[in-house]
């Protein structure tokens, strides 16, 4: 027990080592460092965008934008917290500002969770390698998940892929999306709630 707790430190230092590494070499702006950075969080970060937009192509624009956005805005990071919640937190308001640009509403002001647009329907989510959370399910399962996670409210599904996709902590998760803990709960719940007979009806769908 107290090695495991002793390991447990050791890894969170270790952790916390390698965020204020990270920290130093963006305030540098070494372009080394961002060369790892993007080849070690890349798929997650495009995985990421394609759950929360829906559409291929933004989600290309939102990914490129959001790299550079770490390299004019690395000095802001601090190391304090895990780098990729920082990321996905600028991935999230970038793709806010861009909404908020074409159809002047963000992400919380949407009042219909159970209305579906067209750029809300089903999609294949690819990736080059699983997340944790794929490998728990076979391929035919994985799909079916990625395709009801599409079909969900963009709420819902976000917090869904944060938690079990990028395995993020529900505190993180409030951190990216900037909502009470309460709320990040509460938005859990509804989408677990949701995701099951989504889950059920394309199981029971003809292909």
């Amino acid at each position: 027990m107290a090695q495991t707790h002793a390991a447990s430190i050791a890894l969170t230092e270790q952790a916390q080592q390698a965020n204020a590494a990270i920290a130093a070499g963006l305030r540098r702006r070494d372009p080394d460092l961002l060369e790892e950075l993007i080849e070690l969080y890349q798929h997650r970060l495009f995985r990421y965008l394609l759950f929360l937009t829906g559409n291929r192509d933004l989600s290309q624009d939102l990914f490129q934008e959001t790299w550079l956005r770490v390299l004019e805005r690395g000095s802001q990071y601090n190391g304090r917290a895990r780098f990729d919640t920082w990321m996905f937190t600028i991935a999230r308001n970038l793709m806010i500002d861009n909404t908020r640009k074409k159809i002047m509403v963000s992400l919380d002001e949407v009042s219909d969770p159970d209305a579906r647009s067209e750029a809300e329907k089903p999609m294949e989510i690819a990736a080059d390698a699983p997340s944790p959370f794929d490998h728990f399910l076979s391929r035919e399962q994985a799909a079916r998940v990625s395709r009801a996670l599409v079909g969900l409210h963009p709420l819902y599904r976000e917090v869904l892929v944060l938690r079990f996709h990028e395995e993020l902590s529900l505190e993180e998760i409030s951190q990216v999306s900037r909502a009470p803990l309460s709320t990040v709960k509460s938005r859990l719940y509804r989408g677990m709630a949701a995701l099951k007979p989504a889950l059920e009806a394309g199981g029971e769908a003809q292909p």
